[in-house]
């Protein structure tokens, strides 16, 4: 991951309905959630939510499949991975047994 790619997922995470619909979509994952759905749960019309989709999708966060009518999005775990790793990267300059607390609560997810 890029320098410009964390930046960007971190500005679109960066946002109330944005942070929560991605963890809402981290937590169905990998099934993901019709639009719909997602913004009733979310609680904002379609019309508004479609905005914040827009921006997480931008950042390589989110991806939909057509299934149907509907449109499921998807949190792309694999980009949330490489946006761990990537702040992580330098933990504690290379002392691994410093960053052993967030590698167990990660592990604990």
């Amino acid at each position: 991951m890029t320098e410009q790619d964390a930046l960007a997922a971190l500005a679109a995470l960066a946002h109330p309905t944005r942070l929560a619909t991605f963890r809402l979509l981290v937590r169905h994952a990998p099934d993901g959630l019709a639009t719909g759905a997602l913004a009733d749960a979310i609680g904002l019309p379609q019309s508004t939510f479609s905005t914040h989709l827009a921006v997480l999708a931008r950042a390589g966060l989110v991806g939909a499949e057509k299934q149907g009518r509907h449109f499921v999005q998807r949190a792309d775990l694999d980009r949330l991975r490489r946006l761990m790793v990537f702040l992580a990267r330098d933990c504690c300059e290379g002392r691994a047994e410093l960053c052993a607390p967030l590698l167990t609560d990660l592990a604990c997810c």
